[in-house]
């Protein structure tokens, strides 16, 4: 890579390569350092960064305005080992850590903020979707935006905007004793066809409920009753979708549990592209660092999305990609007027990689 390449670059394109440290790229020691004196010389700033999304939804991405768009919102354990700034024990995961706050449209990451794991799940999530939007609103003023997350984000502050700038939501619902008796006859069903079928058993009802001091209104609440083996499991979404646009079963069962890909590509981040890499100092140089993970992740996405289209390879993680495809073998040579790279013609990603390599040429090169 040229020695004058902006050091953002190098950092993304090593995070690409596998190389999780920075210490070999002297502009970027410097930037971190700078950040932590700015934290030093302006304590009172508790708050450096205010989680802008590192990269805008690709609009490109879309032939046509879309019917609805799904924001994924989920929050996750980034452990840390050492003394860095803003970082606490945390009860439910049992380490300390931080908390960082993800959200995704499909596979593209949109919002990647690094917090304190001393605060809320929601917290700073009705501002990161008041952004996003505005923003996709602008592009696209009658689309269904609907927000998906699980009992983390379950709160009144969240849904009530919702209501009232007309996003949907499909929230998990933490269990309680007065949802478990509204689901007895629902769950007594399902223990029936369970003893006589011997299979798990599902059974899916509605209800309207509100709790006693939270919440401001009354809501729609799918509540899942399943028997199996091991006994009860019930389950519980609120949302704001009505019957007729999407009933009970479908509304769970396709609609709710498929937020579980967002937590795919979170696994993804943090093991292949080392999202946990947190360890400098303070939180201001960690976001950073956070960012530059991320940006290579929307890299790596684009090309799976873009390049690696119709291919064996259009589902690859990026450990995956980056193991058959970037990290390949060449031979160099540089005359007067042209720069010769050399590819091993036997590689057994040859075919794959000629193919990305047409498929990103209108993208590449438009016109």
């Amino acid at each position: 890579m040229r020695p004058d390449c902006p050091p953002a670059v190098i950092a993304r394109t090593r995070l690409q390569a596998g190389y999780a440290e920075f210490r070999e790229i002297p502009q970027l020691r410097r930037e971190q350092s700078e950040i932590a004196e700015v934290k030093i010389l302006d304590p009172t700033r508790r708050e450096p960064f205010s989680g802008v999304p590192v990269h805008d939804f690709d609009l490109q991405s879309q032939a046509q305005a879309p019917e609805q768009i799904v924001l994924d919102l989920d929050a996750t354990d980034d452990p840390v080992h050492g003394n860095q700034e803003g970082r606490f024990f945390h009860g439910y995961y049992g380490a300390y850590c931080y908390l960082p706050l993800y959200i995704f449209i499909g596979e593209q990451l949109v919002c990647a903020r690094l917090r304190s794991s001393n605060i809320d799940v929601s917290a700073g999530a009705v501002e990161e979707v008041a952004r996003m939007v505005e923003q996709l609103r602008r592009v696209w003023p009658e689309v269904r935006i609907i927000v998906r997350a699980d009992s983390g984000f379950c709160r009144d502050k969240l849904m009530s905007w919702c209501e009232q700038q007309k996003v949907d939501y499909v929230l998990g619902l933490a269990k309680n004793s007065r949802l478990r008796r509204k689901l007895g006859r629902a769950m007594r069903q399902a223990r029936q066809q369970y003893r006589a079928s011997g299979q798990g058993a599902r059974v899916f009802t509605e209800f309207g409920y509100r709790t006693r001091k939270s919440w401001s209104r009354r809501r729609r609440v799918i509540g899942k009753a399943e028997y199996l083996a091991k006994g009860e499991n019930p389950r519980f979404v609120v949302t704001s979708l009505g019957a007729a646009v999407m009933e009970a079963r479908v509304l769970y069962e396709e609609f709710y549990c498929a937020r579980g890909e967002a937590e795919n590509r979170i696994k993804e981040q943090q093991l292949g592209l080392f999202a946990d890499r947190t360890s400098t100092a303070y939180m201001r140089s960690n976001q950073l660092r956070l960012y530059f993970s991320s940006i290579a992740y929307c890299w790596m996405e684009a090309l799976r999305r873009l390049g690696l289209k119709g291919t064996e390879m259009a589902r690859a993680q990026c450990s995956t990609i980056r193991w058959r495809l970037l990290k390949i073998g060449a031979q160099i040579r540089i005359t007067v007027r042209r720069i010769w790279i050399s590819m091993a013609a036997g590689h057994p990603g040859a075919s794959v990689f000629e193919q990305a390599w047409r498929n990103l040429q209108p993208a590449l090169l438009p016109g």
